[in-house]
């Protein structure tokens, strides 16, 4: 460890005319790296932390042509609700203990009919709850909601759902004003069970279809909204997804770090990207659907693997580690420990795929607006992935040309960091599984 200065001052050497810019890179690298130790480290062992989504399916009544008409008095709102974050906010909110008390034990015994019943006895408490939270606006009028006399619960990613159904009645007057509003508020922050709760709201509605994306910072969203705007929400979730999922981000860290040529980097990133939209994609079209429990000690495992491989060639070559070795058929100036290790990325990045999948969740049937709002969450992901390589590489490069032995050792402790990181969370989530 370098020893901040000293009471007695000392004479100095005068420096050479680079090393203070090697100085100055090592000293932002290992910032960059304790910064990210420490939000690793305030993590959980689910880096993603205690959120849930919300899934809202909004359409309105066909004419007798069935034509969807352009202003329509009654739309009806298909919720999915996680259940026993429904039970629990709706009986603290509306103070429903005899719900509680009787849903809890239906969760507990996995009796699907009787989380139903305890639901369909409870309606009156469970609509309240869910119109102080969920609207609909047209011409800046509220509309009338009467919840669906039908409940019914099934499984969605190993986790018990509650479907319920609502019809908002809008007034009159606001049959001539053009578009819908719908407002989301369910399970805020404020109730303390969960945090970011996302709403996942595909319509059809006044013409108009699409997707959107509620949360606390974006409550809502009108049917007449722009293609510009929907793009913009969804590459924020992406956006933000990546960045307050901090395996993901210490996984790009690590390959970056273990990199030894931009082509690396951009070889490596790009099957990284290849393989985790892949999986993205499949995963949340509901193709493949593997359970959290072992996506996530995947992941885990994946970072300290990426971090290992290159700790191990830390040992293994000593001060030549980090060159690349090609031969006369050498394909794309990778050498066979490159390929290697790109197959590795690649395997891993699919893994990530399930991963990001999670913050959305969604098992509509296909359809190209679901796509593309998949398509567009994935650009954001990639959006901060790029930022990530663009600010850590260069001064990672730089200081491998400048002093070559303190990026090893720049390079072997951010990696170091970055293995033990992986292997807490690993166990942490089998734990936890």
């Amino acid at each position: 460890m370098i020893s901040g200065t000293t009471s007695a001052p000392v004479r100095r050497r005068p420096s050479h005319p680079t090393s203070w810019i090697a100085r100055t890179v090592a000293a932002l690298v290992l910032l960059g790296a304790v910064v990210v130790g420490a939000l690793g480290g305030a993590g959980s062992a689910s880096a993603h932390g205690f959120s849930s989504v919300v899934y809202a399916k909004v359409t309105s009544d066909t004419t007798s042509t069935g034509e969807t008409p352009t202003n329509p008095t009654v739309v009806h709102a298909e919720l999915g609700l996680e259940y026993d974050l429904m039970l629990v906010s709706v009986a603290t909110s509306e103070h429903d203990d005899p719900f509680h008390e009787q849903g809890q034990a239906a969760w507990d015994d996995g009796d699907f009919p009787g989380m139903v019943s305890a639901a369909e006895e409870h309606a009156t408490a469970l609509g309240k709850y869910v119109f102080d939270r969920f609207e609909v606006t047209s011409g800046g009028q509220s509309c009338t909601g009467v919840l669906g006399k039908e409940i019914t619960v099934d499984l969605q990613d190993e986790v018990p759902y509650a479907h319920v159904s609502a019809d908002f009645t809008c007034p009159e007057a606001g049959h001539t004003e053009s578009g819908h509003v719908v407002t989301s508020s369910l399970f805020p922050d404020s109730e303390s069970f969960v945090t970011d709760t996302k709403t996942i709201v595909t319509y059809d509605v006044d013409a108009k279809q699409g997707s959107a994306t509620l949360d606390a910072a974006q409550p809502s969203f009108s049917t007449e909204q722009s293609a510009g705007q929907r793009f913009w929400e969804f590459f924020r979730l992406g956006a933000e997804h990546l960045l307050t999922g901090i395996d993901h981000i210490l996984f790009l860290v690590a390959l970056i770090a273990g990199s030894r040529r931009l082509r690396e980097v951009v070889f490596t990133a790009s099957a990284f990207t290849i393989a985790h939209s892949i999986t993205f994609i499949l995963a949340a079209l509901g193709v493949v659907s593997p359970p959290a429990i072992v996506v996530e000690p995947l992941i885990a495992l994946s970072i300290a693997a990426v971090a290992g491989w290159y700790l191990w060639r830390l040992w293994r070559r000593r001060s030549k580690a980090d060159e690349l070795v090609v031969g006369a058929h050498g394909h794309f100036s990778l050498d066979r420990a490159g390929w290697t290790r790109l197959a590795v990325v690649f395997a891993f990045g699919l893994i990530h795929g399930l991963g990001f999948a999670g913050a959305l969740g969604i098992h509509e049937a296909f359809s190209w607006q679901l796509l593309v709002s998949l398509l567009i969450f994935n650009v954001g992901i990639e959006a901060v992935q790029l930022a990530i390589v663009v600010i850590v590489f260069p001064p990672l490069s730089l200081l491998r040309r400048r002093a070559h032995r303190v990026s090893l050792w720049v390079t072997g402790t951010v990696t170091a960091g970055v293995f033990v990181m992986g292997m807490i969370w690993f166990v942490e989530r089998l734990a936890a599984g």
